[in-house]
Order: C-alpha cells, then structure tokens, then sequence
C-alpha cells in the first residue's frame, strides 16, 4: 500500500506530512514520559524485523495479484502504540529515502495509512478489546483477524480519498474503490494470521512477555534474539521468495487504468521530489542501483518467464543493510528520547 508521488498533489502530501509528522512528534512525547527499560533495543529489533517482513510479497489465489505484512499491529501489541508509530514511521522513511519504495512526497500518506490506523484505531479499539486482560491463543487469532482487516480496509481507503483529493488522475474513485477494499481484505486476512502466529511464538517462549512488555519490557530479551535472526534471514533469503505478482495497490491501479504505474505529474515539486530519491536510493526496487536500471530494458522478458524463485545478492544485501539502518534508526529514536527525558528529569 505504499503510495507513489504519481497519485498526489503537493497540497495533499504537504497536508499529510503535517499530520505525520504532528502524529511523530506527539508519540515522541508520550514515549519520552513512560520510557522504560530496555525499550530502545526493542524498537531497533522490531524495527528491522518489520522491514525484512515487507520486503515478501504473498499471492493472493485467483486475483494476481500481491500483499505484504504492515507490521503496525504487531508492533503496537509489542511496544504500545506510541513506541509503534515511530517504529513504523521509520521503516517506511527507510524505505523511501534508500529503495525507493513509495513517494517522498506521499511519505506523510504512507506514514498514516500504514501507521496510524493499526496503532491508534486497530489496537486499542479493537485488539484490546478483544484480548482483555488475559491472552488465550483463540481470542488472540480473533481480536488479530478483526484488528488487522479494520485497518488494512481504513488504509486503503484512505488511499482512495486521498488520490481522489489530489485530483492529479484520472482514476475513477468507484471503479478505485471497488478494486482496493477486497483485495486489501485478502492481504488484511492473511496480515491477521501472521501476526496472530508471532504473537503466539511470543507467549509460547515467554509466557510472560505478553503481560509485561510494557511494564518490564526486559521480560523479552531472549524473543529479541529471536526477532534479530528472523530479520536477517527473513530479509537475506526468504525475500527471495517473494511473490513476483504486483501488490494490491499496483493491482488495483493496472486493472482501472490499464497501468500499474502512473505517470510522474509534470510540477516542480514532483521533479525536485523524483531527483532527490534518485540520488538517495542506492538500492532501488531493493537491488543493487545499476541492476534496478537495467530492469525496464528486461520488463517484456520478465513478465513472460519470472523467476521465482528470484535469488539475488542485490535482494539479500537490501535486506539485510534495510534491517541495520531501520534498527539503527528506530534505536536511534529511543536513544534520543531516553536522554530527553533525563534531561528533563535532571531539570526538574
């Protein structure tokens, strides 16, 4: 679901990066206050966990079509939604500034429909709920299923209004909306089942983590361990085996205009926006920069005989340096906060 800059106007993404980075600032005042032991290294873990988790695409049967995890839910079930949001904001500026995937300029949609639904609606109106204060595996399975299908459907619609605000497409908003809520329902099914299953792999390793996480996050110091070698071989190879389908976004725009990528508006903004992320990207499309360049020359060759599974060094090397720079990023967060709140302690 991450947009391009090629479905919004600059009002529209200067009006989002306001909500975002207001969203931004206003969890790194509560984290600030209630920051705990041990939290910094759970969000840089997390963080890279989640990266490595997008980067696989899984087909969704009968549509050819693709989705991949948010990981916004698992994040605020793990962290709270506060910690979660600054998670998940900066997997998908990571993403953006350094592999091109999703517009700098849509970076404020991105942040919101990704980040904002799952930790701010999903979670405490819904996961919550659910749960209670007692975790039982089928309550679980039914509060993730739920939480997650809420918020993929609230994303995507929004992607809808937010293009159709922007006015720069000629994508017609029924035919749009149609195509984006069932589609996004299939990937929010399945992202309720993964998470519901990691939840499930937490409980079962430490029964006690789920109840404390916030309270004594030490409590899931060994899961973390197990989170870092997921990430690297999540990231390194099971992104080889990533869906070559495109996602349900890329999806829905091929089957209402013919297209799965639209054009680049032709605006200041867009120009400057574009040539400051080719610049930035050093892995574009998560492969190394000269083999993303060679890959239209290919695009007729590709799309009759894909290669799955899609062994690539560019691919294992994104992974892997995407996961460090998302876990240096997120802990980077923590460490800033930790010392802020320090120093406001000191000071009172």
């Amino acid at each position: 679901m991450h947009m391009a800059d090629a479905l919004i106007s600059p009002t529209v993404g200067g009006t989002m990066w306001a909500v975002s980075g207001g969203l931004i600032a206003f969890c790194a005042r509560k984290v600030q206050q209630s920051l705990r032991e041990n939290l910094t290294p759970m969000m840089g873990v997390l963080g890279a966990f989640v990266f490595a988790a997008q980067m696989i695409n899984f087909s969704i049967p009968g549509t050819g079509s693709s989705g991949h995890l948010g990981g916004g839910l698992l994040l605020a079930i793990l962290l709270g939604p506060h910690a979660a949001f600054l998670v998940i904001a900066s997997v998908l500026t990571v993403q953006a500034l350094f592999f091109a995937d999703g517009g700098l300029l849509a970076l404020g949609c991105n942040i919101f429909n990704l980040g904002f639904y799952p930790t701010f609606i999903a979670y405490p109106l819904v996961y919550r709920r659910i749960v209670g204060n007692r975790y039982t595996g089928t309550r679980a399975l039914v509060a993730a299923l739920t939480a997650a299908l809420i918020a993929l459907e609230l994303g995507a619609f929004s992607v809808v209004v937010q293009t159709r605000m922007s006015g720069i497409s000629d994508l017609p908003f029924s035919t749009f909306i149609i195509l984006m809520l069932p589609v996004h329902a299939a990937i929010g099914v399945v992202e309720g089942l993964a998470t519901a299953a990691v939840i499930a792999f937490v409980a079962r390793m430490r029964p006690d983590a789920l109840m404390t996480a916030r309270e004594c996050p030490s409590a899931l110091r060994s899961v973390l361990v197990a989170f870092v070698i997921a990430a690297l071989v999540t990231g390194g190879i099971a992104s080889w085996f990533a869906s070559a389908y495109p996602d349900g976004l890329e999806w829905s725009l091929a089957k209402a205009t013919g297209k799965e990528e639209l054009a680049l508006p032709d605006s200041a903004v867009h120009r400057l926006l574009a040539k400051l992320q080719e610049k930035v990207a050093f892995f574009p499309d998560y492969e190394f920069k000269r083999a993303a360049e060679k890959k239209p020359a290919d695009e007729t060759a590709t799309e009759s005989a894909p290669q799955w599974p899609a062994v690539s060094v560019g691919t294992t090397v994104s992974g892997i340096v995407g996961g460090l720079i998302t876990l240096a990023v997120a802990a980077l967060i923590g460490i800033v906060l930790k010392a802020w709140s320090t120093k406001c302690t000191k000071t009172l």
